[in-house]
């Protein structure tokens, strides 16, 4: 099979037998760029899945450090890189996992201002941070440069995933969804708690619907919201429609 080298048939052999991926879906990804915004609870998963599926390029953007309390849930990073930045720590991680992929760190933080600087050039965004106003900078600047975002959030016991490509005249945007929503006092993780395994469960799953865009197959999540119950172990989807007086997407 030309254009992989005998080492990448034998890693990514399992990904080489699949008929929606095969070979050629495969150089596709080993030739993707994607930007994982948060190398926490939702980025650990998702960076390390993307890595390991052989995206060629992955930027981390992350301002914060390694706290000792992160370690219950983001599994990227160990105890000895507590007070390491966690974009130099999910980079370390990522080339011991695949030395192949070229991880690019970023240690700041996005805001309106820099977001398109930091997202242009990406074939698809993965949002996992853990503010609306960043959020929202990640939205607007994946609109404006069209690029499909694939946005995770997490709950105490419950995720929510999308994929959103908002400049598409039948696609619902980011906004369409959470509307003017802002940040509220004392509903951070810190406050309200969290299980670990749920960010497990949404990075990975959110990881899936990356590849899912870069290399498509089955059924796109776009238009659709996928929400899980851990209390319940239960998920279920909803469709969500383009809002028509959106401000962000509806001229499209």
């Amino acid at each position: 099979m030309t254009g992989l080298t005998d080492q990448q048939l034998a890693r990514y052999a399992r990904h080489i037998v699949l008929r929606e991926i095969g070979g050629g879906g495969q150089k596709q990804l080993l030739a993707a760029r994607v930007a994982v915004i948060g190398a926490g609870g939702l980025g650990s998963p998702c960076l390390q899945y993307l890595a390991a599926a052989g995206v060629g390029r992955i930027t981390v953007i992350d301002d914060d450090e390694v706290d000792l309390s992160n370690l219950q849930r983001q599994t990227l990073h160990g105890t000895a890189d507590v007070g390491v930045s966690k974009s130099g720590s999910a980079k370390a991680a990522l080339k011991a996992l695949n030395p192949e992929v070229r991880v690019t760190a970023v240690r700041e933080r996005l805001t309106p201002e820099n977001a398109a600087d930091l997202l242009e050039g990406h074939d698809a965004i993965a949002d996992g941070s853990d503010s609306f106003t960043t959020r929202a900078a990640v939205a607007a600047a994946a609109l404006t440069l069209e690029t499909p975002l694939i946005s995770a959030a997490l709950g105490p016991f419950e995720g929510q995933l999308s994929t959103f490509r908002g400049w598409e005249a039948d696609q619902p945007c980011w906004h369409c969804y959470v509307g003017d929503m802002q940040d509220r006092p004392g509903r951070s993780c810190a406050d309200v708690g969290i299980l670990g395994a749920v960010a497990g469960i949404m990075g990975a799953m959110q990881a899936l619907e990356v590849i899912r865009s870069l290399v498509p197959f089955g059924e796109p999540l776009s238009g659709r919201v996928i929400i899980y119950d851990a209390l319940a172990q239960r998920m279920r989807t909803i469709a969500l429609a383009k809002d028509p007086k959106c401000p962000r997407c509806a001229a499209a």
